[in-house]
């Protein structure tokens, strides 16, 4: 390194030592603006972030949406310290350990009547790649294997895998790779629209007709042609994106209609987010294959899953070549022992607490702190559905998304951590926040968008 960039990249931290910021090359982040003034994490407990120099942060929104449990659960700890003690790692391949099974049936305990039989990952994107493997899979073993299309949706975040990109409907994620994609993809309009949503609280009654937009898909590409349709039931990271009143329903009786699997991306949405088990749950309508992640075992160790339902693992497994592997895919952590035994503790807690329940109760609290905020300064939108709520403000001239970076820093130097894309603040706090932490939180986020111009 040159003398230029150890000034710029050696930071004090509050133990007084020099942190060399410059070998770790950070995901999603401008690395240069980072570094130049970083925002480093040291502790967390609870509801809280503890800065590297001791400020308390309250995290709004669950890490990266997923600590849903509340960060430092001792119960969490304890299970993966005695897992590790026991047996570090055991393969999945050919080989398997009880506590990969027990993990799969704590988490097929909590998903929709049928969608009980489980593969499991090490993260959303991996989730994604392996349903879409699952979903191609199933019409190859029923003799169609010309269903290969596979339909997304614009907007849509699935992952960074080139399966999830190419199915993913965010121009950045899907610009820098675009002739790389996967072929014999096409994407489904996406739902929002200021004209007619703004400021809804819950689903809009508005839009459900944008799903009749699969029928002209279908009568493009024709349906024989056609795999899997994958959407989030709630759009997370591209901006708590709400589906209309019936939209989810009229695409899964498209999808009946011709043939097609309906898959829900449920990384974000799962396990309690929107006050159910699933957003499946919540929203009453059940897909082929389900797609979680993150807060399966409360971010603490990587994990993912797919849950099938038997009709799909059964026509895959039933018609397996005898003896032979039915499913050439996996991952050699799948079902990692530490995972596994952090999945099965988190489980537990959100049983035991009633956590799901709670995040429910609490749903009205949040949408009504939220929405006081309409009348700020650049707030142009705000729209909420059960603990997870989103903030619009207005793009600046020929600058998009840095009024959002801007609001997003000031919170966290008033000691409030919440997650922005594009222009829109998204706030999901873990689900055992209480009402003084949601006063705590929009009122610091009140301040901190009058605060920027």
């Amino acid at each position: 390194m040159n003398d230029m960039t150890d000034d710029i990249n050696l930071q004090n931290t509050s133990a007084g030592t020099s942190l060399d910021l410059s070998n770790y090359w950070m995901p999603f982040t401008a690395n240069k603006q980072f570094k130049a003034a970083p925002r480093l994490l040291k502790r967390a407990k609870g509801m809280y972030y503890t800065s590297v120099d001791d400020r308390q942060v309250i995290d709004a929104v669950s890490g990266l949406w997923c600590v849903n449990a509340g960060h430092g659960r001792e119960e969490i700890t304890q299970a993966v310290t005695k897992q590790i003690a026991e047996m570090d790692y055991a393969p999945s391949f050919q080989m398997g350990h009880p506590i990969a099974f027990e993990a799969a049936t704590h988490v097929a305990k909590v998903m929709p009547k049928g969608l009980d039989r489980i593969f499991f990952t090490n993260s959303g994107s991996e989730s994604v790649d392996t349903a879409l493997k699952i979903a191609l899979a199933y019409h190859r073993a029923r003799g169609e294997g010309q269903r290969t299309r596979l339909i997304g949706r614009e907007r849509g975040y699935h992952g960074v895998g080139f399966g999830g990109i190419s199915v993913g409907g965010i121009s950045p994620n899907r610009k820098a790779f675009s002739a790389n994609l996967i072929p014999g993809v096409d994407h489904l309009p996406h739902t929002h629209s200021l004209e007619h949503m703004a400021f809804s609280r819950g689903q809009p009654a508005w839009g459900a007709h944008l799903a009749d937009e699969l029928e002209r898909i279908v009568a493009l590409h024709d349906p024989s042609t056609i795999a899997a349709v994958i959407v989030e039931p709630m759009a997370g990271s591209a901006g708590v994106l709400i589906p209309p009143q019936g939209y989810l329903q009229r695409l899964r009786e498209i999808c009946d209609k011709y043939g097609i699997l309906l898959i829900f991306d449920e990384v974000i949405t799962g396990f309690g987010r929107l006050g159910k088990a699933t957003a499946s749950e919540y929203f009453g309508v059940t897909p082929d294959l389900i797609t979680m992640a993150k807060a399966i075992n409360n971010a603490s160790v990587p994990m993912g899953a797919v849950a099938a339902s038997r009709k799909v693992h059964d026509t895959i497994v039933d018609n397996g070549p005898g003896n032979g592997i039915e499913l050439f895919h996996g991952y050699t952590y799948s079902a990692h022992p530490l995972a596994a035994a952090a999945c099965i503790a988190t489980q537990k807690i959100y049983q035991k607490e009633n956590l799901f329940e709670r995040a429910a109760s609490m749903a009205p609290k949040l949408e009504q702190a939220i929405h006081s905020l309409k009348g700020e300064p650049h707030v142009i939108d705000i729209r909420n559905l059960g603990l997870v709520g989103a903030i619009e403000l207005q793009p600046r001239e020929g600058q998009p998304g840095a009024r959002a970076y801007e609001t997003f820093v000031k919170c966290f130097e008033m000691g409030v951590m919440v997650r922005y894309t594009g222009d829109i603040l998204a706030f999901a706090p873990p689900l055992i926040v209480e009402d003084k932490h949601i006063d705590e939180i929009f009122s610091t986020v009140r301040k901190a968008i009058r605060s920027v111009a």
